[in-house]
């Protein structure tokens, strides 16, 4: 069931219908938000709450994107590491094979 959240970002509140269980991520994202978009604006160098909000979202994405990728190569180092320990165990059987023939 949702229930309404109120957030603030920016001096601004927004109320946001959320499931429950969500709450506490909702409140958590709002925080993560205002403190991007406060970040911007305080450089000056972007004008308008517009602005502001689109410069966030897309700092945002950008760290979740550049996350999603790295998490994706670690993945890959992973099974490169257990490719190369599976041949390793696999050369040193056939090696105490060979011993035994």
């Amino acid at each position: 069931m949702s229930v309404p959240v109120v957030v603030s970002i920016l001096g601004k509140e927004y109320q946001v219908a959320c499931p429950e269980e969500e709450r506490e991520a909702l409140i958590a994202s709002a925080r993560m938000v205002h403190q991007n978009m406060e970040k911007i604006r305080a450089t000056g160098k972007v004008v308008g709450l517009d602005r502001v909000a689109v410069m966030a979202a897309l700092n945002l994405a950008h760290e979740l994107l550049t996350l999603q990728q790295d998490e994706g190569q670690d993945i890959e180092k992973i099974n490169n590491k257990i490719l190369q320990l599976k041949e390793r165990v696999s050369a040193f059987l056939d090696e105490d094979r060979q011993l035994e023939l």
